[in-house]
């Protein structure tokens, strides 16, 4: 009676387990991967659907669905799916400005017993001709620009350098081209300065070039820096039209002789990065980055600048001899910051080695309990 009440209990427990087993939810996608093949760029968003069943015995949860850019969007079946029920993934490229062939991937979490599915799109993008308005994006009324921004990503102080920007009149009427609030290093010209309007055959009326010439031996700073300029047409004001003129001054060291290079100053800083820990919201904190002039010659600070909420002060002086040291003060103003912060100064000196240095300060700021 044992044995018999034994092989029950053992037999209900196994039926028990054999349920247990089978009460999961499965699934199984009609495919996985999707060619869209080629197509025009400006045929827009492209949608591939991953259909799947619920081919187990209990409700199947998408959970997520993470695309690998952000050129591609998603949607799928946000409730519960029945056993034998269906349900989806959609999954949407955006071709514009994204031309030539593409792959990209969608991971599907579920609650099944093996809950990762990575989905697949393909295609190739035909790029769309290209406008006027493409080729000339920026808009000053009817004269249009290839770009605002000339950047002079490294100027030395001996050199003079040019820079041009395209420009088109898109306009019926003739435009002159002049400029206002030009700084003393540079010298800006439009070639030609009167561009005639579109005739009744042409698509765009006159082409010409705006003329950017940066001296730098005329600049009085070093390091980085950013110029304005305002552009009049026909004669009019507007507060919009302006040209944006970037560059990094650099002291050129490339006529010092071997001998001349032995005999420079070098500047050597104690440490290059100081932590202030963990302060509260509105305090302010200082420390003195020390260094010294291991050189030969006097060491000449040229400038020290800091991103926003630091302040450094000059050493006591800005030549330092042969041997002697100095400290540059920098004070960071918690106000109005939290978080984990990272500041840089940076040091420019005559130093032709390490002419340009920079400093770092970091900490975390806490909020000021009200």
């Amino acid at each position: 009676m044992k044995k018999l009440s034994s092989i029950i209990i053992i037999s209900i427990i196994t039926i028990f387990a054999i349920n247990a087993q089978t009460q999961n939810s499965s699934i199984s996608w009609e495919k996985t991967s999707h060619d869209f093949g080629s197509f025009k760029e400006e045929a827009g968003p492209q949608t591939a659907v991953f259909a799947f069943t619920n081919t187990g015995n209990s409700p199947l949860y998408v959970t997520n669905v993470r695309a690998s850019c952000g050129c591609t969007a998603t949607d799928y079946t946000k409730e519960p799916i029945q056993p034998g029920g269906k349900g989806y993934v959609n999954a949407t490229y955006n071709p514009a400005n994204r031309p030539n062939k593409f792959n990209k991937s969608i991971t599907v979490t579920t609650n099944t017993e093996n809950p990762t599915t990575i989905l697949r799109i393909e295609g190739n993008v035909v790029p769309r001709e290209k406008t006027i308005i493409d080729e000339y994006p920026r808009e000053f009324g009817n004269l249009r620009l290839k770009s605002t921004h000339v950047p002079f990503s490294k100027i030395y102080n001996t050199s003079v350098v040019s820079e041009t920007i395209d420009v088109v009149n898109m306009g019926t009427e003739a435009i002159d081209i002049t400029f206002e609030n030009i700084p003393s290093h540079i010298t800006i010209v439009a070639e030609p300065q009167r561009l005639e309007g579109i005739n009744p055959n042409a698509e765009t009326g006159q082409k010409g070039i705006i003329k950017i010439t940066y001296d730098g031996k005329k600049k009085n700073d070093w390091g980085q820096s950013n110029d304005r300029i305002s552009i009049i047409i026909n004669g009019e004001k507007n507060s919009q039209y302006r040209l944006s003129v970037s560059s990094t001054l650099e002291e050129d060291f490339s006529h010092l002789s071997a001998e001349e290079r032995a005999n420079a100053p070098k500047i050597e800083f104690k440490e290059f990065e100081h932590d202030f820990g963990t302060i509260k919201q509105g305090e302010k904190v200082s420390y003195n980055y020390v260094f010294n002039n291991s050189g030969k010659t006097d060491l000449i600070i040229r400038k020290i600048k800091t991103t926003c909420g630091c302040t450094a002060t000059n050493p006591e002086k800005m030549v330092i001899k042969p041997g002697e040291s100095s400290h540059i003060t920098v004070t960071f103003n918690s106000a109005g910051k939290k978080g984990n912060q990272q500041k840089t100064i940076t040091v420019i000196s005559n130093d032709p080695n390490q002419s340009s240095i920079a400093l770092k300060i970091k900490g975390n700021i806490e909020e000021s309990a009200n």
